[in-house]
């Protein structure tokens, strides 16, 4: 560990004590609320060279037009849709994130998700709870998730770690991504409605950000079908969420497992009382071993940067 405390740094919104630990071990600390008006900062804050935030945080171009003096954007996070990176480009500000470290527990809560929704496990369990089994009420009968088609949308780290999971339960593994990968030994669908006709699962492992806005919408929805179910670890802006509430009200689509959403941490009432759902608080890289890893990458990338020496995990 390099001592760099002379070095002001921005701890930009909410991180956990860990990273804030590590971070003032380091360097001069200064925190700033994630709604602060980046046009009103206190003075004091203004010298920050460093900015660390969370994913669903970021930073913006006018958080970064507020510093001056800011050279690097540390995320805690893989994605960085939050991340006006085209301006930090501009501005000749580093940006690094947290990739490879949190693909495991992502994937794991994603086949954790699939089977979740298709076996009614929530459900089951609420009816067990509330003493309905005890009362006699008939259970439901739920899914198979074996040898059915599942779809990975985005075969990127996580998704390909989605992939290798369910290779040995799934009848096919099919994938959707902008182009095909050569190395994927699972077949390609260039067209995404088609995509979705032709999976009975619906994985959703696709970055966020504008290009993949509603990516999937009402029309993939209903391709998907009335035996179809989606999951998504990804970012809630992928899917349009008002579709997919009224797919679910309707019955158009069989159940969702959800671990991301459109407004969070506000979810559309509708879906509370839905037994075909499964909701996750976003938590698809919390587990202690992760995010302790997550950490310690944001702070080799700060110990990079402030030592001149290249980035471990650059975005910009």
């Amino acid at each position: 560990m390099t001592d760099h405390r002379a070095i002001p740094v921005i701890a930009y919104g909410p991180l956990s004590d860990y990273l804030m630990a590590g971070l003032k071990s380091r360097f001069h600390v200064l925190e700033v609320a994630a709604d602060a008006d980046p046009a009103a900062l206190d003075p004091a804050v203004k010298d920050a060279r460093a900015l660390v935030s969370f994913g669903a945080v970021g930073a913006g171009a006018a958080i970064m037009d507020a510093l001056p003096r800011l050279e690097m954007i540390g995320l805690f996070s893989v994605g960085y849709d939050k991340v006006d990176v085209d301006h930090a480009r501009a501005k000749g500000i580093r940006v690094s994130n947290t990739p490879d470290v949190l693909t495991d527990d992502v994937a794991d809560l994603a086949v954790g998700l699939l089977f979740a929704t298709a076996r009614n496990i929530a459900a089951y369990d609420r009816m067990v709870r509330s003493g309905a089994w005890a009362r006699g009420e008939g259970v439901p009968l739920s899914a198979r998730v074996t040898g059915r088609r599942i779809g990975i949308l985005g075969l990127g780290r996580i998704g390909r770690a989605i992939a290798a999971r369910l290779e040995p339960v799934a009848g096919e593994i099919l994938y959707h991504n902008r182009r095909p990968q050569a190395d994927a030994h699972y077949r390609y669908i260039a067209d995404r409605i088609d995509f979705a006709r032709q999976s009975d699962v619906i994985m959703v492992a696709t970055s966020g950000g504008a290009e993949t806005s509603r990516l999937v919408d009402a029309e993939m929805l209903e391709a998907l079908g009335p035996k179809g179910v989606i999951v998504n670890i990804s970012r809630g802006s992928v899917i349009d969420e008002d579709a997919l509430v009224a797919a679910l009200t309707d019955r158009r689509i069989a159940g969702a497992g959800l671990d991301v959403f459109a407004n969070e941490p506000h979810v559309p009432a509708a879906l509370f009382d839905m037994d075909q759902v499964v909701l996750q608080p976003h938590q698809g890289s919390a587990t202690v071993e992760t995010r302790q890893a997550m950490a310690d990458l944001v702070l080799a990338n700060l110990d990079a940067w402030a030592s001149g020496r290249p980035l471990v995990t650059p975005v910009a």
